[in-house]
């Protein structure tokens, strides 16, 4: 069924190690992965808010942590490949302290 999750994603232990110019796009298949495994679906679609958060600093200046909305939707086009899809959207947050993984529902 739909659902929605909102999460807070650690991209710095994603991205440890990893040379700068290939930070922001593992960071933005670091979420992806992250919204496959939550809301198991195969397909995941970014936000364009979100991409624009990520690559805000640069592709080396990858914030170390983001807050995300995981929305599970089905599929309205009849020949794809899975049932439901997972859109994932930015919820801006000024502080990560306390956060914790929670229903949307549940606000």
């Amino acid at each position: 069924q739909a659902t929605s999750m909102i999460t807070t994603v650690h991209l710095h232990k994603y991205l440890h190690g990893t040379g700068f110019k290939s930070r922001a796009p593992k960071a933005i298949d670091a979420i992806k992965k992250r919204a496959t495994q939550m809301m198991k679906t195969e397909s995941v679609r970014i936000d364009t808010k979100l991409n624009k958060f990520i690559w805000s600093q640069g592709v080396k200046g990858v914030p170390f942590r983001v807050r995300v909305r995981f929305d599970r939707n089905q599929v309205e086009d009849e020949d794809a490949s899975g049932e439901f899809y997972t859109l994932v959207t930015y919820v801006p947050t000024e502080n990560f302290k306390g956060l914790t993984t929670q229903k949307a529902d549940e606000e």
